[in-house]
């Protein structure tokens, strides 16, 4: 008998996580039976989804205690509702250990869905907190069958350094018909969308505003690093150049892409996370037919030498950011549009699910 119960768990709030969001929405669709659990680090947020959703409360206040809070409070929830016609689907490493235990001990299926290479995330690096995590993806993964992960990149790290195939389901949005009037916009807009974390070259970009005229930089997200860039805009007099739009909703924040003449994904090589992402807002920005600037990253590159879609950075360095984005701002949208238009139509959710069907096809066998 096929298992069509699927248990969706993650360390999130759920409120803006649009992978997650699609992921359950595609197996809904396609029969599944999903039940999605988050929990309420960083905001409890009412959901409106066609399928069950609940959060773990927690009660820590620090990020490091929430870990071990919230997996063990996970582990009890996982154990009392699964059975044998489960399949779990873990997102990311935070939200593993649960899921590996009780899919070990009920011998059910478990698809492992990796965001990024958690453990090679700046946050943590040269911390203990990542011997802890390494030491976790040592004796998880090369135990494991069914893993997707974010981009080819990923997907070599995993396979070299565990041995394990995953199979890659890119974040992209879902195709989008585009019918929008492209405005003639006066100042012309920069946007960078996403998490305000470091090495995401965001203080560099703000420092570039000086030597930009008729912009303005909107930064739409929330983040650790929002006070400091924004005390960085005060100090440095740019406050009639750059906006923090804070953290929208996805259809707020498509909107505001929408409007955009030039985005943004200048990532620095924080460590192997990093180097090899591929970045939600490359694909947001696509899919709104916006160009963009990028880092001389692998994936990024990739989908630059395939697709002229704007423009790759020199280096970091706040001039060289600035001449890039009046590259891009000089030829205009217009120009970019034929070739937005075609990688839109190939980067989309469309495309990607389908490999995650086929992955949900074998965990139900």
């Amino acid at each position: 008998m096929s298992r069509k119960k699927i248990i969706v768990s993650a360390f999130s709030n759920l409120y803006t996580d649009q992978r997650i969001e699609k992921v359950c929405r595609t197996l809904h669709e396609n029969g599944y039976s999903i039940e999605l659990i988050g929990n309420t680090w960083g905001g409890n947020e009412k959901l409106s989804r066609p399928y069950p959703v609940s959060k773990i409360q927690l009660i820590s206040k620090s990020l490091k205690t929430a870990y071990f809070e919230f997996n063990w409070k996970l582990y009890r929830e996982l154990k009392k509702k699964a059975d044998k016609e489960t399949i779990f689907y873990a997102n990311d490493l935070d939200a593993l250990l649960p899921n590996y235990l009780i899919a070990k001990k009920m011998q059910i299926p478990l698809i492992f869905d990796s965001h990024e290479i958690f453990s090679e995330m700046p946050a943590i690096r040269g911390k203990m907190s990542q011997k802890l995590w390494r030491y976790l993806e040592k004796k998880v993964l090369p135990d494991l069958e069914l893993m997707i992960t974010a981009s080819s990149g990923y997907a070599d790290w995993f396979k070299k350094r565990y041995g394990i195939q995953a199979a890659v389901v890119q974040n992209a949005p879902r195709k989008f018909d585009f019918d929008y009037e492209i405005p003639d916009n006066n100042p012309n807009i920069i946007l960078y969308q996403g998490v305000i974390n470091p090495f995401r070259g965001i203080d560099k970009a703000i420092l570039a505003m000086h030597y930009l005229e008729n912009v303005i930089f909107k930064i739409a997200g929330d983040g650790p690093r929002k006070k400091e860039y924004e005390q960085l805009v005060i100090k440095e007099n740019l406050q009639d150049k750059v906006v923090f739009l804070g953290k929208l909703l996805p259809e707020d924040l498509r909107k505001v892409t929408l409007t955009a003449d030039c985005g943004m994904s200048i990532e620095e090589n924080g460590g192997e996370s990093y180097y090899y992402s591929l970045p939600n807002k490359v694909l947001d920005c696509m899919q709104a037919r916006v160009p963009l600037i990028l880092s001389d990253l692998p994936e990024m590159q990739k989908i630059k030498d395939q697709y002229d879609i704007g423009e790759i950075i020199k280096d970091h360095n706040p001039e060289n950011i600035a001449r890039t984005i009046q590259i891009v701002l000089n030829k205009g949208r217009r120009n970019y549009l034929p070739e937005l238009e075609k990688a839109s139509a190939i980067l989309c959710w469309e495309n990607e699910e389908i490999r995650l069907l086929e992955v949900m096809k074998r965990a139900s066998l």
